[in-house]
């Protein structure tokens, strides 16, 4: 399966010389996140952002994708969505390393909710390892199985509000913990007051993160 989505060129007008893909949440599209990028552009003039359509349509909701179908937040339900979509997300990345003609250590993945968890379990087991993981109000799927199947230890940025009620900040917590056990350098922010969204703290962290770890 092929994903695709929207994308913005680097502001230098030149060939890019890093890569971030951005993974947006449950019932979102490429169009959402990429406009994280607009933000971020300045500080990283020589990156070129994509943010694909999740490989899933939601049921009766136009316009909104998925990674993997959920209805509650039981660990078997993400561990199983995460198994069946981290292959798709994994291809995705190896083709456009390829087109960008770019190592992987110039690529940052930033994902959001659903996507954090996809981004954390596909970057945390690809053989080279990547530049840094960039996860907001996400968490992380099957921590019982991350020192086992974990082939590289990029830098971790975790940012969460405090205030979500559709993944409660615990999650964010479980997640750190479990990373740091692994020997996974991780950083975290919690946003006060701050539900299932980024505010201007968390965009601002997350650039300087993404600034930092693709520095040429």
């Amino acid at each position: 399966m092929s994903l695709s989505g929207p994308r913005l060129r680097p502001k230098s007008g030149g060939a890019p010389k890093s890569l971030v893909i951005l993974c947006h949440g449950y019932g979102s599209n490429g169009d959402d996140l990429i406009a994280l990028a607009t933000h971020w552009g300045p500080l990283l003039p020589d990156t070129e952002f994509v943010s694909p359509n999740a490989p899933e349509g939601v049921p009766g909701m136009a316009g909104a994708y998925q990674w993997f179908g959920i209805s509650n937040l039981d660990p078997e339900v993400i561990a199983q969505g995460a198994k069946s979509a981290g292959p798709i997300l994994d291809e995705f990345i190896d083709q456009e390393l390829a087109r960008t003609n770019l190592t992987a250590d110039r690529l940052a993945l930033v994902g959001f909710s659903q996507g954090t968890m996809l981004s954390l379990h596909v970057g945390l087991r690809r053989k080279a390892q990547i530049a840094g993981i960039l996860g907001y109000s996400g968490a992380l799927a099957m921590p019982e199985k991350l020192t086992t199947e974990m082939r590289g230890k990029p830098p971790v940025q975790l940012i969460h509000g405090d205030a979500d009620d559709v993944l409660p900040v615990r999650f964010m917590v479980e997640a750190l913990e479990n990373l740091r056990a692994a020997d996974v350098p991780t950083r975290w922010h919690i946003s006060h007051r701050v539900a299932h969204s980024i505010d201007q703290d968390g965009l601002m962290i997350g650039g300087q993160f993404l600034k930092e770890v693709l520095a040429t």
